[in-house]
């Protein structure tokens, strides 16, 4: 039995419901732990066969946890050959879901002291209804300027779940099963 551990950072859920269903793909021969970024309790990550570091973008930043995370787990990352995954609304435009075409992946970059050498980003989901006030206008202000949805009644789905299956493909067999 192979053992994952998903790393999260999210704040509205998508990043959790990717994840989620990668679990679902691998099923039984997989168990998967989760690890919360934001309570930074720790974790010993050579207990795993593989570690994927998912984080999602507010505002054009992460949030500050996955920094932390990564100055403790440097090392540990590395030997584990961890995978990093960004969740953001830019990824629904063609060719910005490409680490190499992706101004938050080359900003992570700098900032990071852990160079992945595999990163995965994947499209959120825009949730008007269920933003705070001050979250719904700066979100709607964000999406006007960028040319995306603007109707604060809906909730839009951008993820590619057929690039997250091909992604889940990807990871079981680095995993070998």
């Amino acid at each position: 039995m192979k053992k994952v551990l998903f790393a999260i950072s999210t704040r509205d859920g998508q990043t959790r419901k990717i994840l989620q269903r990668l679990a679902e793909q691998w099923g039984s021969e997989v168990t998967c732990d989760w690890y919360d970024l934001h309570e930074q309790q720790t974790v010993d990550l050579t207990d795993y066969d593989q570690v994927l570091v998912a984080a999602s973008i507010r505002y054009g930043k992460f949030h500050p946890s996955l920094y932390s995370f990564i100055k403790q787990n440097k090392a540990a990352l590395e030997k584990n050959n961890a995978t990093f995954i960004c969740v953001n609304l830019t990824a629904r435009k063609p060719g910005k879901d490409l680490p190499e075409n992706s101004a938050y992946i080359r900003k992570f970059l700098k900032c990071s002291p852990w160079q992945p050498q595999e990163i995965a980003i994947f499209a959120g989901a825009l949730l008007y209804p269920r933003y705070r006030w001050f979250d719904k206008v700066m979100i709607r202000f964000i999406m006007k300027i960028t040319g995306g949805e603007t109707d604060t009644s809906k909730e839009v789905e951008y993820t590619d779940w057929e690039k997250v299956r091909i992604f889940g493909e990807k990871v079981r067999e680095k995993l070998e099963l």
